[in-house]
């Protein structure tokens, strides 16, 4: 054989050797949504105090998105962005469904400035979603956990919106009927005898995996939404002594609280019991991967797994810390709308490839429609792109994110709307139309406003950003007419005197050694019945 033939051949050997396993037709998808997973809360994505090894091998799998986003840094509004490809100004839900607006809202005595808009309390029945369009090409869909997107009575549940099974979905957004260990006392999900002790998150996970095996003959979307790790935050006992344990070996500051504008943060990883509902979680996600491959589906599986907003700072539970961001869920900056971001494809050789280009949850719609095969919807899908050239080594146009908040949240942060293009980041306060511009590249911790310095380009933003709310036409908040300052500045102290104290107390009882919430850590340690039976003489 002559030697450039050989060499040609033995060339293109190689290449056909490395070139990606072929695309399957249709794909199956599985969608992992956790609810307040923060940014910084898993292993894989910088912290030393909780593991996720689970979660670690999914992201270090598939592509890392490390300036992914939730459209907003609260739940509902940021729930209804994945299913419909549209952000929040857009679709309408901008505030979590059940929150009080306007007068409503003066009556919870928080004493702010601005009275909040109402908003939309449910997904629109003629928003096209992504079960509405993956249903309509032969999948079979389904839906566990999480809604908090409507209620049966609005006909607003997710078999009303493309899901052909719901597994525990209502207008409740937290575990509040059952806790975090059975009885779940759900009134979508049948609590069954042989489950007392377990955890929800593997309740939700067993679901899951039933319906994977059910349908492993034909081709599925399966929409796994986790209650956790919202609060109330719950564990087992054993977790509980893994993690204070593992505090203890980090050392345990004194102080474990600071202020911030309304209310103190949380300063450090340091929680054992949110820890623990992490571990819980991680081996959820670990079980239904387990499914996957032990039903010969891990290799046309598609895998996306993100949070809805960032983890909790202040407010709620305190339950965490976001390391180099700052704030958490609720809050304008990185913390609060920062989230992991990763997507698995069987089919493309990725091996943990991070991915530095901003991305938001409105693209993961017309994302997963074209790696699925199925044609966009730009219509549908108004605000999301395809993301499909980056999971593939090349490049997307560059265009700005957005986020409108009218609202007060409850974890501390104000009246917002923001826009991200590039490296640069402007935050506009509707309380009083300042600015803050951030540039992200080499001010990840937002510390340094550049609006003053960066004139022209703080200018050209906020142009930008107006124009775009201009064109959602949509709602505000108000000057509360009758605004008690002297009240809010009331609030504050109180804040910083009372409550912060309180909170560290808080934490110092649960990091003892001696620490028990109850009689049986919460419904997950099955207490025998040692009461004596009566009996007649």
């Amino acid at each position: 054989m002559n030697k450039s033939i050989y060499v040609f051949a033995l060339i293109t050997l190689v290449l056909q050797s490395c070139k990606t396993k072929p695309e399957p037709i249709k794909p199956n998808v599985l969608f992992i949504v956790v609810d307040d997973l923060g940014y910084a809360d898993l292993s894989v994505m910088g912290s030393h105090y909780y593991e996720t090894p689970n979660i670690d091998v999914l992201a270090t799998s598939g592509n890392i998105f490390t300036n992914g986003y939730a459209t907003c840094s609260v739940c509902s509004p940021s729930r209804a962005s994945l299913l419909n490809g549209q952000f929040t100004a857009r679709h309408g839900i901008t505030q979590f469904d059940g929150a009080p607006s306007g007068l409503a809202w003066k009556k919870k005595n928080r004493h702010t400035k601005l009275l909040p808009p109402e908003y939309k309390h449910h997904l629109d029945t003629n928003d096209v979603t992504l079960p509405e369009v993956f249903k309509a090409n032969g999948y079979a869909t389904f839906f566990a956990g999480k809604w908090h997107l409507g209620s049966e009575a609005e006909q607003s549940l997710p078999t009303n919106h493309g899901f052909d099974v719901n597994q525990g979905g209502y207008e409740k957004g937290g575990p509040y009927s059952g806790g975090y260990f059975s009885p779940f006392n759900n009134p979508n999900m049948t609590d069954y005898e042989d489950e007392k002790g377990m955890s929800l998150s593997m309740k939700l996970a067993k679901e899951t995996s039933k319906f994977i095996e059910k349908n492993k003959d034909t081709t599925f979307l399966a929409y796994l939404s986790f209650y956790a790790v919202h609060a109330p935050i719950q564990t087992t006992k054993a977790k509980w002594t893994k993690y204070r344990n593992k505090a203890d070996s980090l050392g345990i500051a004194e102080q474990g609280f600071e202020m911030e504008h309304e209310l103190p943060f949380r300063m450090y990883q340091d929680n054992p019991v949110y820890a623990g509902l992490i571990e819980e979680v991680d081996g959820a996600i670990g079980s239904v991967m387990q499914t996957l491959k032990a039903n010969g589906l891990d290799k046309n599986t598609i895998v996306v797994f993100t949070s809805d907003n960032g983890g909790v700072t202040s407010g709620d539970n305190f339950s965490t810390n976001q390391l180099s961001l700052r704030g958490g869920k609720g809050y304008q900056w990185e913390g609060g709308i920062r989230v992991p971001y990763f997507v698995y494809v069987p089919w493309l050789h990725q091996g943990g490839r991070t991915i530095e280009v901003p991305v938001s949850g409105v693209d993961l719609f017309p994302t997963l429609l074209d790696l699925a095969n199925i044609p966009l919807q730009p219509k549908a899908h108004a605000d999301g792109v395809s993301l499909k050239p980056l999971l593939e080594g090349g490049t997307i146009v560059e265009r700005p994110l957005f986020w409108h908040y009218p609202h007060y949240g409850n974890q501390g942060g104000e009246p917002v709307s923001i826009i991200r293009k590039g490296n640069w980041k402007l935050i506009y306060y509707w309380e009083d139309l300042h600015i803050e511009l951030y540039n992200l590249d080499t001010d990840l911790g937002e510390i340094y406003d550049l609006a003053s310095e960066e004139v022209t380009k703080a200018s050209e933003m906020k142009t930008e950003l107006m124009n775009w709310l201009k064109a959602m036409d949509t709602e505000y908040a108000e000057l509360d007419e009758n605004w008690d300052e002297s009240a809010w500045d009331k609030r504050l102290e109180d804040n910083k005197n009372k409550l912060m104290p309180r909170l560290d107390a808080k934490r110092k009882q649960m990091l003892s050694p001696n620490y028990q919430p109850n009689t049986d850590w919460w419904g997950s340690e099955i207490i025998k019945d040692t009461t004596a039976v009566a009996t007649e003489n």
